[in-house]
């Protein structure tokens, strides 16, 4: 291997990602941490440049080709005859081999002992590096110690498959074994879904925890078609059919506690792909305390919710707590002397002295049906699972101006662009000032894992961002990664939000088709409106979450 006297640091400075200030800066605390911790963890460290920077500036330096590690076709039989400690201490994982060489990937190509040491191991061939990024390397690494973990349980349903078909129907069989060990895993996560997804080679089962989804298991595709039968069977699906969607839910105890789980399979190129979404019946049961709303915004929408009539409308996109926010208001002002109603597609949990419908499209019961149908109820509360089209829209408007408190979800990006889409979908504007209360509009962030939370620098790019927005010498707080949150440096989830209330002035220029942005700069005049960035950053300066996090679900 041939070595190249590369000094990144001065590599940097001539690049001008960095000062000369800077490198002096981050070299002093090189040296306080008694050289542990390499000049480019530094660097990211302190919020002066990225792990992609440093990697393409060294890409080009080195003459070493960068490479996406997930753009390639990654052949984990090829990575399982060279010895682990070896490839981790080169941080380097083989992509490839050809006639003429062994194609490595690395995060760390000035590493060039432990690369020496690898390249001493494969003496057959000579080496050909790619320069990967750092994460990716790391997940590629849990990913093997995942396939090396799991090994034992998928040897046991192999067996059970090549004796005799596998038992289909019984609890003890393995594939059974297998799906109550990853619902398991999931729930102890606190995931809210779980994914099984085949490709052209294996099974990869993921959930989504904190609205990101990690791997957890990797399966040999021989496992897919028992571990997909037996699921199906539960759902009371069609196991004979795999050229349409289908969807089930079933239940399940686990630990002593009862789950639900609703199922949506979906054919695709490899197989069906198949998604449990976790129902925890005790979790939906929030009050408006638990949402994470700030105060000032708290008072305002249990103001809200409390008048008599009039639309109130929850925005943002799929996965963004819409539904919580919606059941969390219903708990707050549902009793025995009003009678509440919802029509919803699917109903996910069930509230007490609530009455829930399901819409069922094949037999022409729609949300516009059901709303039509409601008032003749005589309810005091109504609930649509979402807005979809003019005919819901409409029947809605309708409902609050006849004096019923109507509550819905829509689809937009902030609060101010629901009043657009209302316009787009047919609604009179006239109508819509009329009968609009509020739109509050969220994001679900994640927040920083309490065990493990510390100070940090922000990359410069961000804070540029949102340096108006900020005191003098902000202080920033991040999760580093502990046992406690799976390493991940994080630990549930707090909804960011904004509220547009409608008074008079901007009732009028509702009706006159005011666009988004003159509602919303009307509205943040009257004091009635206060951008969902500003909620976020109210939270990164108490130490709750990341900036990243906060700029990775708004504009800056």
């Amino acid at each position: 291997m041939i070595k190249k006297n590369v000094r990144l640091g001065d590599l940097l400075v001539e690049k001008g990602l960095i000062t000369n200030d800077e490198l002096m800066h981050a070299l002093s605390l090189q040296k306080e941490s008694n050289f542990t911790k390499k000049l480019g963890e530094v660097l990211i460290q302190e919020g002066y440049v990225t792990y992609k920077e440093i990697a393409l500036e060294l890409s080009a330096q080195l003459g070493i080709e960068f490479i996406d590690i997930y753009g390639v076709e990654l052949d984990f039989k090829l990575i399982g005859k060279y010895p682990t400690t070896a490839l981790e201490n080169a941080e380097a994982i083989p992509i490839k081999e050809d006639d003429e060489y062994i194609y490595i990937a690395t995060s760390n190509p000035l590493n060039y002992d432990a690369l020496e040491a690898l390249e001493r191991i494969v003496i057959t061939k000579p080496v050909k590096l790619f320069l990967a990024l750092d994460e990716d390397v790391r997940n590629i690494f849990q990913r093997i110690d995942i396939i090396q973990n799991t090994k034992a349980i998928a040897a046991e349903v192999k067996r059970e498959i090549s004796e005799d078909g596998y038992k289909s129907d019984s609890d003890e069989s393995a594939v059974m074994k297998l799906i109550g060990l990853i619902i398991q895993d999931a729930i102890v996560r606190n995931a809210s879904d779980i994914h099984i997804e085949p490709d052209a080679h294996e099974v990869s089962v993921r959930c989504r925890v904190d609205g990101l989804l990690h791997e957890i298991f990797v399966f040999d595709l021989v496992i897919y078609n028992a571990l997909a039968s037996r699921i199906k069977i539960l759902g009371n699906l069609d196991i004979s059919e795999r050229r349409k969607a289908q969807d089930g839910r079933f239940e399940m105890e686990i630990k002593n506690g009862v789950y639900d789980f609703r199922l949506s399979t979906t054919p695709t190129l490899f197989g069906e792909s198949i998604v449990m979404r976790i129902l925890d019946q005790q979790k939906i049961l929030l009050k408006l305390n638990d949402l994470g709303l700030a105060d000032e915004n708290l008072a305002n929408f249990e103001s809200i919710i409390k008048s008599p009539f009039g639309i109130i409308l929850i925005t943002g996109p799929t996965g963004s707590g819409k539904t919580t926010t919606l059941y969390a208001a219903l708990n707050e002002i549902k009793s025995l002397a009003n009678k509440v109603l919802t029509v919803e597609d699917p109903i996910e949990y069930q509230l007490p002295l609530v009455q829930q419908v399901q819409v069922n499209e094949k037999v022409g019961f729609s949300f516009a049906n059901a709303l039509k149908s409601f008032l003749r109820q005589d309810p005091d509360i109504i609930m649509v699972g979402e807005i979809r089209d003019i005919e819901t829209l409409n029947a809605a408007a309708q409902a609050s101006l006849t004096g019923h408190l109507v509550f819905s979800t829509l689809h937009t990006n902030d609060a101010p662009s629901a009043i657009s889409r209302m316009v787009q979908m047919g609604l009179e504007p006239y109508l819509i000032a009329d009968s609009l209360l509020a739109v509050v509009a969220q994001r679900l962030v994640r927040k920083n894992c309490i065990h493990c939370t510390q100070e940090y620098k922000p990359h410069q790019s961000l804070l540029r961002q949102v340096r108006e927005y900020l005191p003098e010498n902000p202080v920033f707080h991040k999760g580093k990664g502990c046992p406690k949150c799976n390493m991940t440096g994080y630990s549930g989830r707090i909804m960011i939000v904004e509220i547009l209330q409608i008074n008079n002035k901007i009732s009028q220029a509702i009706s006159n088709n005011a666009n988004k942005f003159e509602i919303a700069t009307l509205a943040q005049e009257e004091g009635f409106f206060t951008p969902m960035l500003h909620d976020g950053l109210t939270k990164v300066l108490a130490g709750l979450i990341p900036l990243e996090e906060v700029l990775r679900v708004t504009r800056g």
